[in-house]
Formats: C-alpha cells, structure tokens, sequence
C-alpha cells in the first residue's frame, strides 16, 4: 500500500518514511502543502498522513483540495491540540485526528485501522480489474489471461496491476520506477526494462493478441490494439 506523508519538518517527514516503509509501505514525502496537494491528486495512493501548518498551503487548504477530487483517508497531525481545530478538521473531511508529540505505535495503530476502514469502504477500486481476456483478482493477487494463472512475481503483479489500473495511459520508465519500485530512476539502470521483458514473456508471449506495447522513447502502454 502507497501513503502519502505531507510533513514540513523534515526530520519528522524522515522518521515517518523510515518507519512506515520498515513496516511495509510504500511512502511518498512532501515537505509543503503546495507539493503535498499536487501529489495528493496526481497519485495514486491508499492514505494520506498530512500535517496542518505547512507552507504554501496549510493543511485545511490540501484536504478540501482533496477532497474535491477522491475519498482517500486522511490522518491529520498537528501541534495545535484545541478541540475548535479537531472538530474544524474532522468536518472538513479528515478521518482522524492525531496531536504532536505523538509515538510512532500509535501512529502505525491508526493508520492501520484507517486502512482497513478505508478498504471495506472503498467503492472506486473495484477489487477484480479487467482487460479483454486478462483479469486480475486482487485480494487473492492472482493474474489470469483466457483462463490461464499467469505466474508472476509479486514485483511482476503490482506493476501488471499499475498498467492495468491506468490502461491506455504511456507510463515512463521514471514513473514506473517511483511508483512500483520506489526508486528515483536512473537511465543507467536497466530494471524497468528488464521488468517488463519478463512480465511481457508471460502476459503477452503465449497468447495471439498483445496487450503491453513499446512507446518508442516515451514508455510503455496497456492496451488492446487492432494489429
């Protein structure tokens, strides 16, 4: 799961990626409210941890911002512990409140229950995504094309899963990289490409009709095409 830390202390923006990324996410920082609004409806994330005095745009602004465009759940943290400032959040749409200083148990607890909370809710994501004869069940992470278990990597799946959910859309390599390995592309590193050689070799190779396609200097792209 991505998450999604808007925090302008930047020892605490650290702390939080350390720790959340050592318990198994995914997590992306901004430093403002200005970039943390851009990543906020830009990306594609299952949390967003966001503090309220930022620069740019404090956190009020960022979480209407938000929640103009999606329902994804917010965990607001501030060092104001007035009960005018809760409840201003919680109606501005923020699903939990948590006051500085706090223990990162505590945080880790909350998020987890806004996680579950925010999965059996969540009516955008469709839990089975399909294209044409291939159809990815995501609770069970389990790929089919015409029938047939595809045996990917878990690398392998979520990045089938990225293509999958923005079908149509030529993804670069550099945000391939961010998004599924979490990494800052380098162009003398090859592990985009040979990524999706792999996944191509089992999605594509046995079967008549080619889904991933080759963007000549742009990326690649899911798609169904007339050949």
């Amino acid at each position: 799961m991505r998450i999604l830390v808007v925090e302008d202390e930047r020892r605490l923006g650290a702390y939080l990626r350390k720790g959340l990324t050592e318990s198994g996410y995914t997590v992306d920082v901004a430093d403002n409210g200005v970039d943390g609004a851009h990543l906020a409806s830009e990306g594609t994330y299952d949390l967003v941890v966001l503090d309220v005095m930022l620069p740019g745009k404090d956190g009020f602004e960022v979480l209407a911002d938000l929640r103009a465009q999606r329902s994804v759940p917010v965990l607001m943290l501030t060092a104001r512990d007035a009960v005018e400032d809760r409840i201003r959040g919680l109606t501005a749409g923020a699903d939990d409140y948590l006051g500085k200083p706090f223990s990162f148990g505590e945080l880790l607890a909350r998020v987890q229950a806004l996680l579950r909370r925010g999965t059996k809710r969540r009516d955008i994501e469709p839990t089975v995504l399909r294209m044409a004869d291939l159809e990815l069940d995501l609770p069970r992470r389990r790929a089919t094309r015409s029938g047939r278990t595809l045996p990917l990597t878990a690398k392998e799946f979520n990045l089938l899963v990225l293509f999958l959910r923005r079908r149509g859309e030529v993804l670069s390599r550099t945000e391939l990289a961010e998004q599924v390995w979490d990494i800052n592309f380098d162009s003398d590193t090859n592990v985009v490409d040979v990524a999706v050689r792999r996944l191509r070799i089992k999605l594509d190779d046995p079967f008549q009709r080619r889904l991933l396609h080759t963007v000549r200097g742009m990326g690649y792209v899911l798609e169904e095409r007339t050949e």
